[in-house]
């Protein structure tokens, strides 16, 4: 048997990113080759921020569907998409209810609502991915107090709210409808920029840094009650919110170094972060013992201090 070594970033950057995108297409296509799952059976979600056609909070919601659950109600400020997730899931996913609604995830009386009507309808709430957010470019001289607090309220009072109305569904007792304890998971998209700075702009990092701060206190304001929250920490994905950094440098003929900073040398793509969230949402004691972390999934990027690429640091 012969073995052929894989060329390095810096032995041949082209050949490697070939290998790289191959890798991408094989994640993207994990739904398609595989059998549907469990992992979700029964499970009433609900997933903000869906909206973006390569959006995490899309994957998440068409993952979800996969692995089983019962009914997924998909929030999302622009609507615009939401028809089109709503058809994907009825037609791949017949069994599978999905309720779509246009709304701010920071709307107090949006999230409220929401929570209770997954009471009212199926007499539970299990699952919380409160993945809405936005970003920024504005350097420190030009970012305004109303611009740092929008991002802010949408980035960090929505992953409040949503606490605060999903854990009180969440301690609600049904057994007619196979909930015989108080429990829950709740998921929150931060980013490694609320974990170091050099990855956002102050207001971005600020926001997500609260992110991070929720899911550590909230566990413990939550104690004892079988509810779980967490926040995942993607590093460069790429999404509808990143397209100009994705387009720019695909335009200058630099996509082979895109994501060159992290040790796997590549970005991330939406599918992997909903995995994450599938992972934190499982009702088969995947995650059972995670609560009040931040978890990073950045190829990574937050593993370590600045280094020279393929040298010790």
């Amino acid at each position: 048997m012969s073995y052929k070594k894989l060329p390095s970033a810096s032995q041949n950057q082209q050949e490697f990113y070939e290998i790289t995108k191959a890798r991408i297409r094989k994640i993207q296509s994990h739904l398609a080759d595989s059998p549907r799952g469990t992992r979700l059976k029964d499970k009433v979600c609900v997933i903000t921020g869906v909206g973006s056609m390569k959006g995490i909070g899309r994957a998440a919601a068409l993952l979800f569907a996969h692995e089983g659950a019962k009914h997924l109600y998909l929030i999302d400020f622009d609507a615009t998409s939401l028809p089109d997730l709503k058809d994907t899931i009825h037609k791949q996913y017949p069994d599978v209810k999905a309720t779509t609604l246009q709304g701010d995830a920071a709307d107090e009386a949006l999230i409220s609502g929401v929570c209770a009507r997954a009471l009212k309808e199926e007499g539970r709430l299990d699952v919380f991915f409160a993945n809405a957010g936005i970003a920024s470019l504005a350097p420190l001289e030009s970012t305004t107090a109303d611009s740092f607090m929008n991002v802010m309220r949408v980035n960090t009072l929505s992953c409040f709210l949503a606490v605060k109305h999903a854990s009180a569904a969440m301690k609600m007792i049904n057994a007619s409808r196979g909930k015989t304890t108080s429990g829950g998971s709740i998921i929150m998209t931060a980013s490694v920029a609320g974990l170091r700075s050099g990855a956002g702009t102050i207001d971005y990092s600020a926001s997500k840094a609260g992110v991070n701060s929720i899911a550590k206190t909230s566990a413990y304001q939550l104690q004892k009650t079988n509810i779980r929250v967490n926040s995942i920490c993607p590093g460069l994905i790429e999404t509808g919110m990143t397209t100009d950094t994705f387009d720019y440098a695909r335009q200058r003929g630099a996509d082979a170094k895109i994501g060159q900073l992290n040790p796997l040398a590549r970005f991330g793509v939406a599918e992997e972060i909903a995995q994450a969230a599938l992972f934190l949402a499982s009702v088969t004691d995947d995650s059972s013992y995670v609560n009040g972390q931040n978890i990073a999934v950045d190829g990574g990027l937050s593993a370590s201090h600045p280094v020279v690429p393929g040298r010790w640091a």
